[in-house]
């Protein structure tokens, strides 16, 4: 059986990792201006198996409205090129036979509206991954308790320490959710 310190940082670090992979997946939401996160994901066949775009080319955003990217290796342009096709960002590439153009248009009212809608579900989902990860804890400590591991008042606290840990947690939830929004808003 786990220890209480064993069953804390196993919380903490799965929390961790639920708030490390709502980031990424908000990072992969088009907000109006243009960003190399928005791209770097998508999977590219070249050389015989599927990469992340970012390990075939150099990606920036030489102004807020363009995404340029460069392939190591130019004979691959065009398989960049299908795979942003194939993507679901609905962006056109343009390519001169060595670098690849993204436009990113501005944001109608109607997209900003389904991106709201679509940040505040992955959100609502990253809660109830915290709170999953909170009730597994929790029932770890009162197993420790029952099996006459821990005294009441020891299990007591340490079900306070995963609440606290869990409000730390949905409150940096709670701002990376704000900042996203307001980056979709505020365009």
């Amino acid at each position: 059986m786990a220890s209480v310190d064993d069953i804390l940082a196993d919380a903490e670090r799965r929390m961790g990792q639920g708030l490390d992979a709502l980031k990424r997946e908000l990072s992969h939401l088009r907000a109006g201006r243009a960003n190399p996160s928005l791209v770097e994901h998508i999977k590219v066949e070249a050389y015989g198996a599927e990469m992340p775009l970012n390990q075939l080319a150099t990606i920036s955003t030489p102004d807020a409205a363009t995404i340029l990217i460069s392939p190591f290796d130019k004979s691959i342009t065009s398989a960049v090129e299908k795979a942003i096709n194939l993507s679901d960002l609905g962006l056109m590439p343009t390519s001169d036979g060595s670098l690849v153009r993204l436009s990113v248009p501005p944001l109608t009212e109607e997209r900003r509206n389904e991106l709201l809608k679509v940040v505040r579900k992955q959100g609502e989902d990253g809660r109830v991954a915290l709170r999953n990860v909170r009730r597994d804890a929790n029932d770890q400590i009162k197993k420790l308790e029952k099996n006459k591991e821990l005294s009441e008042d020891e299990m007591h606290h340490h079900l306070e320490q995963v609440d606290k840990m869990l409000e730390r947690l949905l409150a940096e939830l709670d701002k990376l959710l704000a900042a996203k929004e307001q980056e979709i808003t505020e365009f």
